[in-house]
């Protein structure tokens, strides 16, 4: 055997393609001293003078001006009419939950690809999560092979949507937008509609992200936003609600405030509340974030832009790109390996971060993770492929400068 010919054991091919990837990163950021992060915050405007004044003042806890400000503000950027601020992402998912009508013993369709908070939000109701595939052109949940396996294993029952195997109702279905573009909002609208499934977007890593002209949060019932310090705008840590319903927009204050009933000075509570409410100090940080968002994804953008040029002809690879009909904020730059392999994928993650370009895998499939494994599920190729392809490379605001 002409041992010259045949074909390259997957560690040479690694080994070929660690180099050309690395170098295409150092084309673009120059090289790195020190640790290159994956997505730091990044403080150059009002930051320190808003903080303070809600120190001088006094006004530091979960009641104050920046809280009410940050909100307005939150409602002029996407266009929702109603905006709760809450302590963290998880939090306002948690409360879209509650909000949807979730309840123990539902189940709720979620991408099996998505961040740990998605699933766990979920699982805080008493629900079940239920695990779907996605699209490779947003990385988003596929609402063809959502249909087709509903038609299998559901059925409309009283205007519900019921598992026929285990007789439960499937109140809701999230919707992730991933690194920040926009899934197919429209299909997936239809869907639900279709199957009395109240749909809920995930938007914690969209702020800045539109969809046929409109900010992602727009499309569900309800949506949710994530501030925590790797997204494109930081509260330290945060979130918030987002509803264009009244109603559901007071139930979400309210309910983020421990169900507290307003009164001068009784403590008086009508239900089970939490307290989730954002802090002032976090939302004066985030008034000052909010006033420089145009700039930080105008910079996002150029380096996306940059990625883009510098992959083109690096054989094996290439930049997700924003899909039809959107404007992502490019939240997390994705390199997707051109087939499935983990060990290529894991000879560049460990070529990058050891040459100091923070870099990592897309998350570990909700299904794979032990508290998750028995869960409800369709078929994942999509996701099993793409577990094993996504590279995020470094995509802070300030290295698109």
């Amino acid at each position: 055997m002409d041992l010259a010919a045949a074909p390259q054991p997957a560690a040479d091919q690694a080994d070929d393609l660690a180099p050309r990837v690395l170098a295409a990163v150092r084309e673009v950021l120059g090289p790195a001293t020190g640790t290159i992060g994956l997505h730091e915050p990044e403080f150059a405007g009002n930051e320190w003078a808003y903080v303070k004044d809600c120190l001088d003042t006094g006004w530091v806890s979960s009641v104050g001006a920046y809280v009410d400000r940050f909100e307005r503000d939150l409602q002029a950027v996407t266009g929702v009419s109603h905006a709760v601020a809450t302590a963290n992402g998880t939090a306002a998912l948690h409360i879209c939950l509650l909000l949807a009508g979730v309840q123990p013993g539902d189940e709720v369709l979620l991408p099996a690809l998505t961040f740990v908070a998605t699933a766990n939000a979920v699982s805080y109701t008493g629900a079940t999560p239920h695990f779907v595939d996605s699209e490779t052109v947003s990385l988003g949940v596929d609402a063809v092979a959502l249909e087709a396996y509903l038609a299998r294993i559901a059925d409309r029952v009283g205007g519900h949507c019921v598992n026929r195997a285990t007789g439960r109702v499937i109140r809701a279905l999230v919707v992730m937008h991933v690194f920040g573009h926009p899934a197919d909002l429209e299909a997936l609208d239809a869907l639900a509609e279709r199957w009395g499934l109240v749909l809920v977007e995930d938007a914690a890593e969209s702020l800045g992200s539109f969809y046929q002209g409109r900010h992602t949060g727009n499309v569900g019932r309800v949506s949710a936003l994530s501030f925590n310090g790797n997204k494109v705008v930081t509260t330290g840590g945060g979130g918030a609600v987002l509803t264009h319903d009244p109603v559901l927009g007071r139930r979400a204050k309210h309910l983020t405030t421990t169900a507290r009933v307003a009164h001068r000075w009784n403590f008086l509570h009508d239900e089970v509340g939490y307290n989730y409410r954002l802090p002032n100090l976090n939302a004066a940080l985030g008034c000052a974030q909010l006033e420089q968002l145009p700039g930080l994804l105008e910079r996002k953008r150029a380096l996306a832009a940059r990625y883009a040029q510098a992959f083109a002809g690096v054989a094996g690879v290439s930049m997700l790109s924003e899909p039809p009909q959107t404007r992502g904020n490019f939240w997390l730059n994705a390199l997707m390996l051109a087939t499935p392999d983990e060990g290529r994928r894991d000879a560049v993650l460990a070529a990058l971060n050891e040459a100091g370009y923070m870099s990592r895998p897309v998350w570990t499939l909700m299904h794979k993770l032990p508290m998750y494994s028995a869960c409800p599920r369709m078929d994942l190729p999509v996701a099993e492929s793409l577990e094993a392809r996504v590279i995020n490379l470094p995509s802070s605001a300030r290295l698109g400068a």
